[in-house]
């Protein structure tokens, strides 16, 4: 009982500080169900999760069990795995991402990772989601919609059309994308969507300094160049993590990125 009252009185205390108004309906069932996951954010990213944001991650989780008993959304499903390898790991790009607003492009989102928990926890941030898989495309949108989020474009679309459409060509401030190619690809994927002095941002695992050799000559083509490996692991799992933060030195040649399907089928070396 004592414990259940100094989580209300947490709960509490956060609403009154909060500066819109909260929810009509605020369920605190929801927020201590969440609140394993609010520690391990607040503990390790120094991220502290409001109310009504613990509620929007929640509502996520929903829609994502809901949609992966019909379509093939995701191999992690349950609660535990969801908040730890998708939500979490999403947030940990806030490690090197110190911007409150930005222009933000995630590439091959899937189901909308990393870039909607970024959204939710900076709700500032100009988000656009691209996708290929129509499905995944739909459920990302439906999640935007059911969520409320604002200044959310979603692109059923390739990667390589949109870094030659000049509506999108290096006008991102980030370009980040997770688990989605090899570095020498993922460059050619990124980088000629970021602004002069934006930055692409990949989460990688264990391989990301041998991946990073072997995209050395890759990155420096497209006028690229890293300024931070960060390494470390999941909390509670020996799954090793890095984001590799390249900057926008100079505009990408004009011939990059290539057509669809050439950048993985023949790497830049």
């Amino acid at each position: 009982m004592e414990a259940a009252c100094h989580l209300f009185h947490l709960v509490e205390s956060r609403l009154l500080n909060m500066r819109e108004s909260p929810p009509a309906a605020l369920d605190v069932g929801i927020i201590c169900v969440m609140q394993d996951f609010s520690n391990l954010v607040l503990t390790n990213l120094k991220v502290e999760l409001t109310a009504d944001q613990l509620q929007l991650f929640k509502r996520y989780e929903e829609l994502l069990t809901e949609w992966n008993q019909k379509f093939n959304l995701t191999a992690i499903a349950d609660p535990e795995g969801i908040r730890l390898k998708h939500f979490y790991d999403s947030l940990t790009c806030l490690r090197v991402i110190q911007d409150i607003s930005a222009a933000i492009i995630d590439v091959g989102c899937g189901a909308g990772f990393p870039g909607i928990p970024l959204k939710i926890v900076r709700p500032d941030f100009r988000l656009t989601l691209v996708e290929s898989v129509g499905k995944k495309a739909e459920f990302c949108s439906e999640v935007v919609k059911q969520l409320g989020l604002r200044d959310v474009a979603i692109l059923h679309a390739r990667v390589e059309d949109l870094g030659q459409d000049l509506s999108h060509r290096e006008k991102y401030d980030w370009a980040v994308a997770r688990a989605l190619a090899p570095m020498p690809v993922l460059a050619e994927y990124l980088l000629p969507l970021v602004r002069i002095g934006g930055s692409m941002l990949a989460q990688k695992g264990s391989s990301a300094r041998l991946e990073l050799e072997q995209a050395a000559g890759a990155i420096t083509l497209l006028g690229g160049e890293v300024e931070q490996v960060d390494e470390f692991e999941l909390p509670g799992l020996k799954e090793k993590r890095a984001l590799i933060k390249i900057g926008k030195r100079k505009p990408t040649p004009p011939k990059f990125p290539r057509k669809a399907g050439l950048p993985s089928k023949n790497p830049l070396t």
